[in-house]
């Protein structure tokens, strides 16, 4: 099974920009769809963006759509998240997830493959 390592949370201010990465091990990478997930405090773990196994198609919660870009390289076994124009509202623990589903069911699904341990994003006001 894959395992995941996100990287690149920090903090940043309104306005602001982030890159999140999640590398995979393994050689099966291009097998999984990925997704990124977050959690704010005292939240449920929400949907944020989902991208196909080729890269083709890409899914975006309503509340990151235009803001947020997720992309990958199969070669390098790593999805990325471009956060532009961050709010406070997207403070949050950061999580990638991998499955071999469907990108587009990921937001729907419980009980996804694998799932990395997270990254803090902060975004002051």
């Amino acid at each position: 099974q894959v395992q995941l390592v996100e990287s690149g949370g920090g903090l940043v201010q309104a306005g602001g920009s982030l890159r999140l990465s999640c590398t995979a091990s393994g050689r099966t990478f291009s097998s999984y769809a990925m997704g990124w997930f977050r959690q704010a405090p005292g939240k449920e773990r929400e949907f944020v963006a989902a991208i196909s196994r080729t890269g083709i198609s890409t899914y975006y919660a309503d509340s990151v759509k235009g803001r947020f870009t997720i992309s990958r390289d199969n070669a390098k076994n790593t999805v990325y998240l471009q956060m532009n124009t961050l709010k406070p509202e997207d403070t949050a623990v950061y999580y990638c997830a991998a499955d071999r589903g469907t990108a587009q069911a990921m937001g729907l699904r419980n009980g996804l493959d694998a799932w990395g341990q997270g990254t803090l994003v902060t975004v002051s006001s």
